[in-house]
């Protein structure tokens, strides 16, 4: 070996192993120390508090009355769910039409919904016999065929899913849009130039890639639709959140029976989720 070449080996056999040291976070344990204490803290209240009262808690989670309340929110959820995305789907394609008063109709009719509270609509739904005394289906402008009094057509059940499904609706059409518009439309293009019929194009090429686009945001307004049916309450209607203040305007027991809705809706809305991990997982394949 030469001696350039010797020179060379030695300082490669004299180096030593780097040792990596990884960065200290000390404030990071204090931060993580500190919500601990909180967490603590705020079990120890649940469990000693007796203001919780969850002997009384435990008395009325499976009450027959508020089993009963509970599949009445959750027929109110699945209705207004389905015709308010049904409306959601004929609303979309309407905003996005280039035919000015498709585009116009929808746009107002999303804005309007979107503007209006839901308790506002609901109440305004209930009270439309003070508008119409009976509601005539027959000849634009003219003599009506078909009568029906409003006072017999809406009842409390029938303004609660009206005014659910038509505010749904308007959410709905702005999620679906979303997810049609996320879709490349140089796909559909080169579809059509294939000769693809434009219902396969919809079912197979757009729909199947806007359902990533849709899925997330379609299943947070259907929790916040789930939440939303403790406002029809103001209709007497005896879904979950209505019995519970009826149960408590009898003995008194206002904190128990409050959690015990609170904890209802913490599962529906936790299956809820489970539900849509499988559903995103499924329209995910082929994706990642």
């Amino acid at each position: 070996m030469s001696v350039l070449s010797e020179a060379r080996a030695a300082p490669a056999e004299a180096a030593e192993p780097l040792t990596v040291v990884p960065a200290r976070h000390p404030w990071r344990w204090v931060g993580a120390a500190a919500v601990l204490v909180l967490v603590a803290q705020f079990l120890h209240g649940l469990i000693t508090n007796p203001g919780w009262d969850w002997e009384t808690f435990a008395g009325y989670f499976f009450e027959k009355s508020v089993m009963e309340a509970l599949l009445i929110t959750l027929e109110l959820t699945f209705a207004g769910a389905v015709l308010g995305f049904l409306g959601g789907i004929v609303l979309a394609p309407m905003r996005l039409s280039r035919n000015p008063v498709l585009r116009s109709v929808s746009w107002t009719y999303i804005w309007v919904f979107r503007s209006v509270p839901l308790i506002v609509q609901l109440l305004f739904w209930a009270n439309l016999g003070y508008l119409y005394d009976s509601l005539h289906i027959g000849v634009p402008f003219g003599p009506g065929l078909v009568h029906f009094g409003t006072s017999n057509l809406v009842s409390s059940i029938g303004a609660a899913l009206l005014g659910l499904a038509l505010h749904e609706a308007a959410y709905a059409a702005e999620i679906v849009r979303a997810g049609i518009i996320s879709v490349d439309q140089r796909q559909l293009e080169a579809a059509a130039a294939l000769g693809i019929p434009r219902l396969r194009q919809f079912r197979r090429i757009l729909l199947p890639q806007a359902m990533r686009a849709i899925l997330p945001s379609a299943a947070n307004e259907l929790v916040n639709l789930l939440k939303s049916t403790s406002v029809v309450y103001v209709l007497a209607i005896g879904e979950l959140f209505y019995q519970v203040q009826v149960v408590y305007g009898r003995n008194g027991r206002v904190v128990p029976l409050l959690m015990v809705a609170t904890v209802w809706y913490v599962i529906l809305t936790a299956v809820l989720s489970v539900f849509q991990h499988y559903v995103e997982r499924h329209f995910s394949r082929g994706w990642r």
